[in-house]
């Protein structure tokens, strides 16, 4: 009974552990850029800080495409052989070679867009600048440290890094001319951060840099495949909108979107240290039984709930204040666009408890992919019908309806195939 106790609070003490130190981690990455934004859109403008927003979001594929589905796919890997420090090894190897192919492919084709469109050709040493984003993200090894559920490391070392170059950013941009350091000091910052993951991960960890066997690195590739399909579907709501009103219109019109986007994904990223928090523990609950992970992803699920239910009544309340006191009011038309998004924590709340945290633990990644991929091209035909004629609102209308269209079928999903789960798995007893 003592130990039990004991060890349900070693469980407790991990959680919380994980949880504040990715807290500080995304406060890093989400909370860091809000702070440079009024700043940012006051000294650029809309034209030039669309620019910005523009490369980003064309600069977020590439990130997607070396990312993979390592950030889920290997998490769990790590998190179920973490006592076994040669299968970490491997596993940590085979990553980062899928990951440094997939960026020099990545950086091929950057070149072949850019210098074939006179839209990005004008406009290229952004675009370069902004890909420092992409080989920062290849060399943060996040995926290791939440296996291993030891995040404190890499939290405190990223977030001195990224404070620096945002300290940079008020020192150097001082007018509109100064808006090719916005990519450059943000690229630094990610580098920076990359590096020292990197150097943690070898030095407390002691993961071997040696080569992999063949074999390991085309399982790692495969396992990360359906959520990379995924990733890629959800790129098309979540990315899409910005580099489509920058094709069909104008980067004024990239900054009014980007504004009120910003601001809700800065709020949603917020909510990612409690999945990231979650998602080895859960792996864990969900090896051991159905039963345990299902107890607890209701119990996670009726606390998120409530929370982002109220979060989503403040944003929709305040938005017009939302936009004033951070973008001022040149910016009063990205107050439709906040307005329209305003549901999306309650929205991807749930679907997160219902798509990663069970889907993704109880094999139904082909279910979870499938649903993904759905919200993917619904997005897709909207962005079509709605941006050209109607940016703003048509940009947000797009990615709300396939947002709330994913979080409905993946509860359908889980509703449907749970107790089918455990009437097979009762007759196989």
């Amino acid at each position: 009974m003592i130990g039990k106790l004991i060890a349900i609070s070693d469980d407790k003490r991990r959680l919380l552990g994980n949880f504040f130190s990715l807290s500080v981690l995304q406060g890093a990455n989400y909370l860091l850029p809000l702070i440079t934004l009024p700043y940012l859109v006051r000294v650029l403008g809309p034209e030039k800080f669309g620019l910005v927003a523009f490369a980003q979001a064309f600069i977020q594929y590439f990130v997607i495409l070396t990312d993979y589905g390592f950030n889920l796919s290997a998490t769990r890997e790590i998190s179920i052989h973490r006592e076994n420090k040669q299968k970490v090894s491997e596993i940590f190897c085979s990553v980062l070679i899928i990951k440094f192919v997939l960026m020099v492919l990545g950086l091929i084709l950057l070149c072949a867009i850019v210098f074939s469109f006179s839209k990005f050709k004008s406009d290229w040493q952004i675009y370069f600048l902004t890909f420092g984003m992409v080989i920062g993200q290849v060399l943060f090894p996040v995926w290791l440290f939440q296996g291993m559920e030891r995040m404190k490391f890499i939290a405190l070392l990223n977030i001195a890094s990224k404070l620096l170059f945002t300290i940079s950013i008020f020192v150097v941009v001082r007018e509109a001319s100064d808006y090719v350091y916005v990519p450059l000091l943000n690229s630094l910052g990610f580098i920076t951060a990359g590096t020292m993951g990197l150097w943690v991960a070898v030095r407390y960890f002691k993961v071997k840099a040696k080569g992999p066997p063949f074999i390991e690195i085309k399982r790692e590739f495969k396992n990360g495949w359906h959520i990379f399909i995924s990733t890629v579907a959800v790129s098309f709501y979540r990315i899409l909108p910005s580099f489509f009103i920058g094709v069909f219109h104008s980067y004024e019109m990239v900054a009014y979107y980007a504004v009120g986007e910003k601001l809700i994904r800065a709020i949603l990223g917020l909510l990612q240290p409690v999945s990231q928090t979650l998602f080895p523990f859960m792996s864990r609950k969900f090896d051991k039984s159905l039963h345990s992970g299902m107890k607890s992803a209701k119990n996670v699920l009726k606390y998120l709930s409530i929370f982002t239910f109220f979060l989503f009544l403040f944003i929709f309340v305040f938005a017009p204040n939302i936009i004033c006191l951070f973008a001022g009011e040149t910016y009063t038309r990205s107050t439709t666009v906040l307005l329209i998004l305003s549901p999306l924590p309650f929205v991807v709340g749930i679907a997160n408890i219902f798509g990663v945290q069970i889907m993704l633990n109880v094999g139904l990644e082909k279910a979870f992919s499938r649903i993904l991929t759905f919200g993917g091209g619904l997005a897709l035909v909207l962005a079509v019908v709605l941006i050209p004629p109607y940016p703003l609102i048509g940009a947000g209308l797009c990615v709300l309806i396939a947002e709330v269209t994913v979080m409905l079928g993946m509860v359908l999903k889980v509703v449907i195939a749970i107790p089918e789960m455990s009437v097979v798995k009762t007759n196989t007893n």
